[in-house]
């Protein structure tokens, strides 16, 4: 907070003059698109998305990642566009049971890479058709409302992911550890059932 970018807070706000940037950068670099944001949100007009999707395209030496809650939304865009760019992965996120139905849309687009992000997870996602996904990101939940992630509920989809050839890649605790103890940080923030498991999809 307190740069230009966000001098409307959190307020859905599109800065058409940033979109010039990964032009400029010579090393390749992997791009988290909106990752403050949504960058498929309701309010986001198609025509700016498409200007999004076209520097894509002119930078394939960057990998991008997209994530977001409205699935609805970015499979309609990918519909009327007609295809995705070869360096753009597409995620949604699956945080309980109910938000399930976003793999749906997910695997009817065609991408490169599918992945889901399961952070914050706040519940057992139970079975999971990982068919088409290619990575799962699960991570507890982070701030002063964070609501604890049981073990049990990141080693299922583990399990799910291994027995589904997705590669399975657990982020952190968040602010509650493994040990059932709140805190800002924990010493093993990063490691499930004993070890660190950050497996990245063949891309």
């Amino acid at each position: 907070m307190g740069v230009p970018k966000y001098q409307e807070g959190f307020g859905l706000t599109l800065h058409p003059e940033c979109l010039s940037e990964p032009l400029e950068w010579k090393r390749s670099h992997t791009i988290f698109v909106c990752s403050m944001s949504d960058l498929f949100h309701e309010d986001v007009p198609f025509a700016f998305i498409e200007e999004v999707m076209q520097v894509i395209e002119k930078t394939p030496q960057h990998r991008y990642q997209l994530l977001t809650k409205r699935a609805e939304i970015m499979s309609e865009f990918f519909n009327k566009r007609g295809s995705v760019p070869a360096n753009a992965w597409l995620g949604v996120t699956v945080e309980n049971q109910k938000e399930k139905y976003r793999i749906e849309y997910l695997r009817k687009i065609t991408a490169s890479v599918r992945f889901l992000s399961c952070e914050p997870l706040l519940g057992d996602l139970g079975y999971l058709d990982l068919r088409g996904i290619d990575w799962v990101i699960v991570g507890g939940e982070s701030g002063r409302q964070a609501r604890p992630m049981k073990g049990e509920w990141a080693l299922n989809i583990q399990a799910q992911a291994k027995e589904q050839d997705a590669a399975f890649f657990f982020k952190q605790w968040g602010t509650w550890g493994s040990d059932g103890v709140k805190r800002n940080k924990h010493a093993n923030g990063k490691v499930l059932n004993g070890r660190v498991v950050q497996e990245m999809p063949v891309n």
